[in-house]
Formats: C-alpha cells, sequence, structure tokens
C-alpha cells in the first residue's frame, strides 16, 4: 500500500521560511509526476507546483519566485521550500503522486503566516 506522509507545516511570520517534505512508502516504482496542492479559507483546493519524474517543474502564478519543489527519486520524496511567505499562503498543503495512473493524496500539512 502507498502511503504519503507530509512535514513541516507550522507557524511562521510573514517574510519568513518554511520547508515542506512529503515521504511516500510502500512502492517500489518511482512515481511519474508529483507536487503540492493548498485548501485556503474560502478557496477552492488550487495546484500549487507540481514535478515529473525527469525534474520538470512547474508553477502557480502566485508563487513563483518565492516557492521551489524538488524531489528525490530513490527515496521517493518530494520537497516545498517556502520562502517569503505572506498571509495568503496561509492554507493546508497536501502531496500528491501519480503511478499507473492512480492518485495517491497525503493528509495535509496546516500552514498559517502570520502578518
Amino acid at each position: 500500500q502507498v502511503q504519503l506522509v507530509e512535514s513541516g507545516g507550522g507557524l511562521v511570520q510573514a517574510g519568513g521560511s518554511l520547508r515542506l517534505s512529503c515521504a511516500a512508502s510502500g512502492s517500489i516504482f518511482t512515481f511519474r509526476g508529483m507536487g503540492w496542492y493548498r485548501q485556503a479559507p474560502g478557496k477552492q483546493r488550487e495546484l500549487v507546483a507540481s514535478i515529473t519524474s525527469g525534474g520538470s517543474a512547474e508553477y502557480a502564478d502566485s508563487v513563483k519566485g518565492r516557492f521551489t519543489i524538488s524531489r528525490d527519486n530513490a527515496k521517493n520524496t518530494v520537497y516545498m521550500q517556502m520562502n517569503s511567505l505572506k498571509p495568503e499562503d496561509t492554507a493546508v498543503y497536501f502531496c500528491y503522486a501519480v503511478r499507473f495512473g492512480n492518485d495517491y493524496w497525503g493528509k495535509g500539512t496546516q500552514v498559517t503566516v502570520s502578518s
């Protein structure tokens, strides 16, 4: 069974940084795609960043230049470095992974940015 476990969320002041990690277990094959969604108060869930097994990354316009996604295929782990955080980044962040046409989701980690 595949399980995704997020870590690294928490409270931070505006302008600060956090690094999210998502470790996948129960798989012996590399995931074709991995990334992060977020659900902010009063908003729909949105794709924040994604990365393929080959290292091609895409970002939402709102986080370009501030967030960086990376992955370690040997560890089946995806990371997201978040710099210059803003209060509007406050949300629950969900890790996802795709393999063989199947989607897997983490339980989410809370990120709260105070003014």
